[in-house]
């Protein structure tokens, strides 16, 4: 892979809170243009190695890159390029999705006009026009989702960072953000996608990077791990590379506990 195609570089990045390691050396190179899906069980490390690449977790050993610029050196002008969709993301109840949008378009140096151009289009493909200018309290899990799908995506960015973005959506627009996900790829983006939910991981990504305990465990296309695997789902694969083989013995215990209560 030559370094001009490379989007994001990492090398043995270590990452430890208090006595606990939570990264134990990992290593990645990500290509411009390929969508990602980063998966593992809960506290595996993956939002913290997300973290990590945007710059909000100090004190790290290792080195990261985006577009061959260090994140150590002080320089911040690579976040311009970035789009992050948070698991978890605090946003302003208060504000209406116009003057939010606003605010997150002018953050990245867009103008209002530009802001409000961009909004009301995707607004309407992800029909929401008719929110437009309704505070954010008012919207339901789905809406909000939406609307952080578009601030992130505003500014055009080159790489977009996802941790769990289809929660909340219903069906329809679920096959709506796979598609956008699969035409910005096509253009050059890279998309670097964390879920837990298998099924579309498997179907839009180009790769699948496989963390356990800190450390990547399995890298490679669907077809290759699922062959290294003999398993046809990536729920399989997840299951029997990782070791994870209770979960029809732990559905029988709860369901008996629930019978023997209600009896």
């Amino acid at each position: 892979m030559s370094e001009t195609n490379v989007a994001v570089s990492i090398r043995d990045l270590r990452i430890a809170f208090g006595d606990k390691m939570v990264l134990k050396g990992v290593n990645l190179e990500v290509e411009r243009g390929q969508i990602v899906g980063y998966i593992g069980p809960n506290g595996a490390g993956k939002s913290t190695t997300i973290k990590a690449v945007l710059g909000l977790v100090k004190g790290y050993a290792g080195e990261i890159r985006i577009f061959g610029q260090t994140i150590a050196d002080g320089e911040l002008t690579y976040k311009r390029r970035i789009g992050y969709v948070p698991e978890t993301a605090e946003i302003y109840d208060a504000l209406t999705a116009q003057e939010y949008l606003t605010f997150i378009g002018r953050l990245y140096g867009l103008d209002e006009q530009t802001v409000d151009r961009k909004a009301r289009a995707v607004m309407s493909v992800l029909d929401l026009s008719s929110a437009y200018h309704s505070r954010l309290s008012s919207y339901s899990k789905g809406m909000r989702q939406k609307v952080l799908l578009i601030s992130s995506l505003l500014h055009n960015p080159d790489i977009l960072f996802l941790d769990e973005p289809l929660s909340g959506l219903d069906a329809n627009s679920v096959s709506v953000v796979k598609d956008i996900l699969a035409q910005l790829a096509a253009k050059g983006k890279t998309i670097f996608y964390s879920s837990h939910i298998m099924e579309v991981v498997q179907k839009i990504s180009h790769r699948i990077v496989l963390l356990h305990d800190g450390r990547i465990v399995a890298d490679g296309s669907f077809e290759e791990l699922a062959t290294r695997a003999s398993e046809r789902s990536l729920e399989e694969v997840f299951n029997d590379i990782t070791g994870f083989h209770e979960h029809t013995n732990l559905a029988t215990q709860f369901v008996s506990a629930i019978d023997e209560v209600s009896g």
